[in-house]
This record gives structure tokens, C-alpha cells and sequence, in this order.
């Protein structure tokens, strides 16, 4: 019998189909792989599975025995744990009450027990390799160890069956490979891992088996051992799939061309030291750095978001002081950040969105153009292939993938000539990355400038036309985009080159 059994699971949204019939088997101290293109419904079953989402039909079994649907409390009582690709923790709390979250032990007082919750969250947080203090606010850290520790908080209870929604997604491959070993200690105490992932290398790696979406249905459940990348890609999209295949000609693009930033010694010290840069019209930049490196910090200074404390910009020439995210945008500067979920408005439209960044093109006079509004939103979800049913949809209804086209629409609606893209294509599917990066190459053949923030080697020496290095908060190399990956890991380790 399996651990963990779903029949029949349908799940249908206003004019979107989610779930189509789906069975999902997972047995004890199995890892099972959960793949599909964004939209595929491969959260949604999560959701289901974990609570959070209530299906219109189809039945949960653990063990056997019957689950119902709708309940976090109820799936958490009866062991089950996701991590869910957006994190849900308290940012204004610390990493202990965060990891701890409604089980804070309390003294015969009924007041916390700080000393009782330090000792307590202490090996969780070594469990899952995260060495910093308990009593930290969760702001103070980067995606990279808020990931880790909305796992720590997974594991702290009793799981039996783990659901994991992109758990690699903003990890460095160190930080990845610390947690491929918590899940093999897991199953190994008989803990079913429910694991989605785009990066197809390492389901291959870690799963015992795989199970394929499309549109909301089953495709195909295969054994991990003897299935090729290739072959996973193809039932995930129902086609072939190409992969960037060459590295655009190095110092081509852009050279020539005029400068449209051009930063000399800006920083915002202790996170970023001091940083000369210069980006021309037509140009793909690529920032390289593993997770800590300074590259986000460098972004959010660059849009305003972290004014800079010292040193001088210039934009098409003019000098610029960017005290605020207004200012970037007045600048002709537009921003991707790493975390998608905070720079969509999730309780707006798709079309409110797009021109969020764009109020000027939409207002007549003091009074809002709604019929103008509509036509801008339309065109931008046309021209980028963004699926939904309707741009009046809610955002958050969107799959990932579309949700970060959404954001990339807004920018080419504002008519933005710098782009600054922090790892774009950050948990989304092999054929949605495929179309943003399509997007990008194509935006700076119109003479789109772009900074390309990865921690991918691959897309670094891909899609740029030559690639800076960071490390420690400083750049430590000026590279060629075919500079080999052992010179681009040594600059990142911070060799300066």
C-alpha cells in the first residue's frame, strides 16, 4: 500500500482548468518527482495535497485512510509538510519563532521560553546546514537562507510525507547539494518527498520516480534510472525542446554603441563594495556570483530600491542620483527582482499590472483612459504570448511563468531602455525560460540595454556578451561570455582576475 495516494483530483478556476482527473502515487522513503510546464497544475496539486487548496472533486488517502481536502491544520496534524516555491514566513520575526511558528514553548507563566526556543530550533537549523543566529529577523537574510529556513520550519514537526515546490530554486549548488543530503536522511527514515523542479539535471539525480503534467492531466509516471533530460523535456511540453546551444559572439553586441549606465565607484557598503561598470544600448551584461555574492544588492541599488551611499551614475549621459524605485523608472530604468511575488500586486488585474509603471500613458488629463489601459494591456500580452483567459484575471491566478512575462510586459510598456533582470527565469519551466530568454535576445536586438543578474554559469556564458564576475560585494573579473566556467568559478570564489 502506498504512503500517500490521490485519486481522481479535479480542480477548475474561473476559465482556467487545473487539475483534469490526476492520480499520484508516493511511497514510503521514495523521492517522486513532480514534473510540467508552468501552469501544468503542478502547484495546485501540491496545494490540494497540503491543504491549502479544496478540490472539486477526487479523494486523499494517507496510509489508507481518507484525508480531507481544505484543511493545513488537518495535513499538517497527520504529517504532511510543503515548502512552497513563494515562501510564506513572517519577515519581521526571527529565524526561531519563524522555524517554531504557533509551537513556541512557553513557561508555567504562559510566557515565551527564549532560552527553551533556541535549544529547540538548534537542530533544525543544523539539520538543513544553517550556521546564524536563531534570534536574527528573517529580513536581515537573502532568498538563499529564507529557503532554508522554510524547510528547517518543514521538517521541525513529524513529517511522513514532504512537499517540496522548487526547494533549489534560489540555492547556490553547495547550499543544493547540503540539501539533497536532508532528503536522503528523510527517506531514509521512511519520509515520502513530493519534489517539483525545473532544473531536470537534478530530478534526474535525486528522484526514484517521475510523474509528468500537462494541461491539468497525467501524462506519464517512469522509474528516474534510464530516462534522459531529453525525453522528460519532450512529455512536459509535447514537443522538442531546444536548449541554448552556442554563446552570442563575444563583444559583439553593443560595441559601438553609446553608453546608457555607466556607474563609477557606487556602492552602499558593507554588501556592496564599490563597483565601475558601463552598459551600452544593444548590450546583454551578465552578473555571475554564487549566493551571497552581492549581485541582488547591486540590482536593488542600481533601481533605486537601496540608494547608494557613495560614488556616481550616469544615464544616456546625464548624471542621476536614484533615491527611490520613481526615480529608476524616471530614468528609463526598469526592474526584474529575484523575488517574483513582490513585484506582482497579486489581488490585481494581469492588465493593471502591465501598466502599472506606465500611468502617464494611460491617463487623459487627470482622469485614468480606461479604453487606453485595456488596448496597452492587450497588445503587451499578445506580443509576449502570455496565456490567460482574460488580462482582467487576477495575477496570482497565472502560472509562474506567465506571472514573470507579466512583469517583463510592464517594463516594455513603461518603455524602459535599461533592463535590470535578477535571475529571470528563477523557477520557471525549460519552455518558459526558453521564451524569456527569446524575449531578452530579441529586446536588445532593438537596442534594449540588459544587466543579466544568474548564478548559472551556463546562462551567463549563453546569453551575455561578456560577463562580470562578483564576490564578497565587489567585481573580481571583466570576462568574455566564452570565458571557461573554471575562470568564471575562480573569480567567483574571489580571485580577482
Amino acid at each position: 500500500m502506498p504512503l500517500l495516494e490521490v485519486r481522481g483530483v479535479h480542480k477548475v478556476y474561473p476559465g482556467v482548468r487545473a487539475l483534469a482527473g490526476v492520480d499520484l502515487t508516493v511511497e514510503a522513503g521514495e523521492v517522486h518527482a513532480l514534473l510540467g510546464e508552468n501552469g501544468a497544475g503542478k502547484s495546485t496539486l501540491m496545494k490540494a495535497v497540503a491543504g491549502a487548496v479544496t478540490p472539486n472533486a477526487g479523494d486523499l488517502l494517507l496510509d489508507g485512510e481518507p484525508v480531507p481536502f481544505g484543511s493545513p491544520q488537518t495535513s499538517r496534524d497527520r504529517g504532511i509538510g510543503i515548502v512552497y516555491q513563494e515562501l510564506s514566513l513572517v519577515p519581521a520575526l526571527s529565524i526561531a519563532e519563524n522555524v517554531l511558528l504557533g509551537r513556541l514553548p512557553r513557561t508555567r507563566f504562559g510566557l515565551v521560553d527564549w532560552k527553551a526556543v533556541r535549544t529547540s530550533v538548534a537542530p533544525h537549523l543544523e539539520r538543513v546546514g544553517l550556521d546564524v543566529d536563531p534570534r536574527r529577523s528573517v529580513r536581515d537574510f537573502g532568498m538563499a537562507e529564507r529557503q532554508l529556513v522554510e524547510i528547517a520550519k518543514a521538517v521541525s514537526s513529524n513529517v511522513r510525507v514532504l512537499l517540496l515546490d522548487e526547494p533549489t530554486s534560489a540555492l547556490s549548488d553547495r547550499e543544493s547539494r547540503r540539501l539533497f543530503g536532508v532528503i536522503h536522511d528523510l527517506t531514509g527514515s521512511g519520509v515520502a518527498v513530493v519534489y517539483v523542479s525545473h532544473r531536470l539535471p537534478e530530478v534526474v539525480a535525486i528522484a526514484d520516480r517521475i510523474t509528468v503534467l500537462r494541461d491539468g492531466e497525467h501524462v506519464e509516471t517512469v522509474p528516474a534510472e534510464g530516462v534522459s533530460e531529453q525525453q522528460l523535456a519532450r512529455m512536459m511540453v509535447g514537443r522538442a525542446v531546444d536548449g541554448p546551444t552556442s554563446a552570442r559572439a563575444a563583444g559583439t553586441a553593443g560595441s559601438g554603441a553609446d553608453v546608457v549606465l555607466r556607474a563609477t565607484g557606487l556602492a552602499r557598503r558593507p554588501r556592496l563594495a564599490p563597483v565601475d561598470l558601463e552598459l551600452r544600448a544593444g548590450e546583454i551584461v551578465g552578473i555571475f556570483g554564487l549566493v551571497g555574492a552581492g549581485r541582488t544588492r547591486l540590482a536593488r541599488t542600481l533601481f533605486g530600491l537601496e540608494p547608494a551611499t557613495e560614488g556616481s551614475l550616469e544615464v544616456f549621459g546625464a548624471p542621476v542620483t536614484l533615491r527611490s524605485p520613481a526615480d529608476a523608472i524616471a530614468a528609463g530604468i526598469g526592474y526584474v527582482g529575484e523575488d517574483r511575488a513582490a513585484g506582482l500586486i497579486h489581488r490585481m488585474s494581469v492588465g493593471a499590472n502591465i501598466t502599472l509603471a506606465s500611468l502617464s500613458r494611460t491617463r487623459r488629463g487627470p482622469l485614468m483612459d480606461f479604453a487606453r489601459e485595456r488596448d496597452l494591456a492587450e497588445h503587451y500580452v499578445d506580443q509576449l504570448g502570455i496565456r490567460v483567459p482574460t488580462i482582467d484575471a487576477l495575477v496570482e491566478t497565472l502560472s509562474g511563468g506567465n506571472q514573470q512575462k507579466v512583469l517583463l510586459a510592464r517594463w516594455l510598456c513603461s518603455q524602459a531602455r535599461i533592463l535590470i533582470l535578477d535571475d529571470p527565469v528563477r523557477g520557471v519551466d525549460v519552455g518558459a525560460k526558453e521564451e524569456v530568454y527569446r524575449l531578452v535576445t530579441q529586446l536588445s536586438a532593438e537596442g534594449v540595454a540588459v544587466l543579466l543578474l544568474t548564478s548559472e554559469i551556463k546562462e551567463a556564458r549563453t546569453y551575455a556578451d561578456r560577463v562580470l564576475v562578483m564576490a564578497d560585494g565587489a567585481i573580481t573579473a571583466a570576462l568574455p561570455a566564452d570565458a571557461s566556467e573554471d575562470q568564471i568559478m575562480t573569480a567567483a570564489g574571489g580571485v580577482h582576475g
